[in-house]
């Protein structure tokens, strides 16, 4: 089955945003892409109230994402954009919509500033049940803000990409999550910043003095750890400069800081079926809330 870049429209800023980063992610991967336009169904007083009758509400339903289809048309040629409308609670209904999608992308409000996303129940829902990855853009996100300034300094469209940075726990690596930031790299004809986090184990971090030697011993140790799982994929991607990043301290802090030179950011999500308890990691939901450039998020067993 042919896979589509999917992206959830409700006619947002954020999700308008969401379509045109989608479009520029189809022309990299060369497939097609869809909008999804989620509605859920008016209760039936409200349905027949006159500025809510049915015809009015079909009108609008089926409005937002024609328009938005022949707008992404006309600036991103070459790009087969097709839509679909579905009904029902907006989550479910775009989880379901990635199960076809190479990836899902949905738009967030900003913080404002320089702060990251504001990532509502929906966006949540999605991020913990989708079983495809789910990249989250800004409203504000423009294309120059994933490429390097151009030699005076003017943001542009037409320079190198940023790096694409990668969170990962080299205890628990995935060849998904690997393979994937890799390859969105690749894709960019640029560098892979690979961040690791560490801190001494609990027996060494309580009840002992300072001590610089081990400290440095115990950071060599993690690099050489990081070192060894990125080198078969060195390997598979000889194009791609790889950056090894393996840091003292909270990964989540050092992968927001790396966010701010970043065209995009990729973390993972352990899959837990079971309904009850968190389904997003303490790390990728700080990343989610705080990242300054888009971030996918990829699950994984």
């Amino acid at each position: 089955m042919l896979r589509t870049i999917a992206v959830g429209l409700d006619g947002s800023q954020e999700s308008r945003a969401a379509a045109e980063w989608a479009a520029r992610e189809a022309k990299l991967r060369g497939l097609p892409l869809k909008i999804v336009h989620v509605w859920e169904p008016v209760p039936e007083p409200m349905a027949q109230a006159p500025l809510l009758g049915a015809e009015t509400h079909q009108h609008w339903t089926e409005r937002i994402p024609r328009e938005a289809a022949e707008g992404v048309r006309l600036r991103h040629p070459g790009v087969e954009v097709s839509t679909e409308q579905v009904s029902g609670y907006p989550g479910n209904a775009l989880a379901e919509a990635a199960k076809s999608a190479e990836l899902l992308v949905l738009g967030s409000r900003g913080l404002g500033g320089i702060g990251g996303f504001m990532v509502g129940s929906v966006g949540l829902s999605v991020l913990a049940h989708a079983d495809r990855p789910v990249v989250m853009v800004r409203a504000l996100e423009a294309a120059s803000d994933e490429h390097e300034p151009d030699p005076e300094g003017v943001p542009s469209a037409a320079t190198p990409f940023l790096p694409v940075v990668l969170g990962l726990d080299v205890d628990h690596p995935d060849d998904t999550l690997i393979e994937f930031a890799f390859d969105a790299a690749e894709r960019r004809a640029t560098s892979l910043r690979v961040v690791h986090g560490w801190n001494p184990p609990p027996y060494y971090a309580y009840g002992t003095p300072a001590n610089p030697a081990l400290h440095e011993a115990l950071a060599l140790g993690d690099a050489e750890a990081l070192a060894e799982v990125l080198r078969p994929w060195r390997k598979r991607f000889p194009e791609v400069r790889v950056v090894e990043e393996s840091r003292y301290g909270s990964a989540a802090v050092h992968v927001v800081e790396a966010a701010r030179r970043a065209s995009l950011v990729v973390v993972g999500r352990r899959i837990r079926r079971s309904p009850f308890g968190a389904h997003i990691g303490h790390v990728t939901h700080a990343v989610l809330h705080h990242s300054t450039a888009p971030v996918t998020v990829v699950p994984h067993d």
